[in-house]
């Protein structure tokens, strides 16, 4: 009998290129998720990236996303399409600082995170170990208030502080948004299949699946939002985009170096 993980995988009709042919390692479920996005000039962004990769444009704009959101049934594949789930890590919080690029090596388009605020120590440890990414130990809380989320992040450990704090959800009474379509914001934004990381002498990438986000137009009353000016970027004197998801399964691949005709996938 096909399993919900078979469908999972069975479902690529939306994906920009194929499911990478390596076993996917890690399985998890993406929750509460607000997509708060502003433009940004893409020359302001460009030396702010590492080399190899250069800004990913739509409308002429570059696009800086905050995004909270709390994640579980975080499990770890071990034997075929066995996973285990180890304490501490199943279920956190996280709250991400990110940009769109592509690679001036593969070609591809993905996500590049500046931080990654996350509650889970071990967590932290194993992502900035194992898939290089810059996660940073974080005092978090999230609690439903109605349908909305009020969220809560501080940063540890750091020399000066960085918070944010937010309460956001779906748009009262708005209807869930069409299925988004390639050449719009809405895809742009948020249909994003693989991630890079730089090393100190490579860049590598990962590659994600889920299905088809599932959008509804959003509101936020954020109070406070540090997190940006602590990466460098001074935010436009604007409202950011809003979209809101209520939930979203994820399987992400092993990092692999990014290069022309890499194997994994196609």
């Amino acid at each position: 009998m096909p399993t919900d993980l078979d469908s999972l995988l069975a479902s690529t009709c939306h994906r920009p290129y194929p499911l990478p042919k390596r076993p996917w390692r890690l399985r998890q479920r993406w929750n509460d998720l607000l997509f708060c996005h502003w433009p940004i000039a893409a020359k302001r962004l460009a030396p702010l990236l590492p080399p190899g990769l250069e800004p990913d444009t739509f409308d002429g704009s570059a696009w800086i996303g905050v995004i909270p959101f709390w994640m579980d049934q975080v499990r770890t594949r071990i034997v075929g399409q066995h996973t285990l789930s180890i304490p501490t890590t199943s279920t956190f919080p996280e709250l991400n600082l990110r940009t769109y690029v592509r690679s001036r090596v593969s070609g591809l388009s993905g996500v590049y995170f500046y931080s990654l605020d996350c509650a889970s120590p071990l967590a932290v440890f194993g992502a900035r170990t194992l898939f290089h990414l810059p996660y940073f130990p974080a005092a978090m809380s999230h609690s439903a208030v109605g349908a909305d989320i009020r969220y809560t992040s501080r940063r540890q450990f750091t020399r000066f502080p960085v918070q944010y704090n937010a309460t956001y959800g779906p748009q009262p009474g708005a209807a869930p948004l069409p299925r988004s379509v390639p050449g719009t914001l809405e895809y742009f934004l948020t249909e994003r299949y693989c991630l890079f990381t730089p090393t100190t002498d490579r860049m590598l990438v990962g590659h994600i699946h889920h299905r088809p986000w599932t959008l509804q137009p959003a509101h936020a009353e954020i109070s406070r939002n540090e997190i940006p000016a602590a990466h460098g970027f001074t935010l436009p004197r604007r409202e950011p985009i809003l979209h809101f998801s209520r939930e979203l399964e994820v399987l992400l691949w092993g990092l692999r170096t990014d290069g022309p005709g890499d194997s994994s996938y196609g």
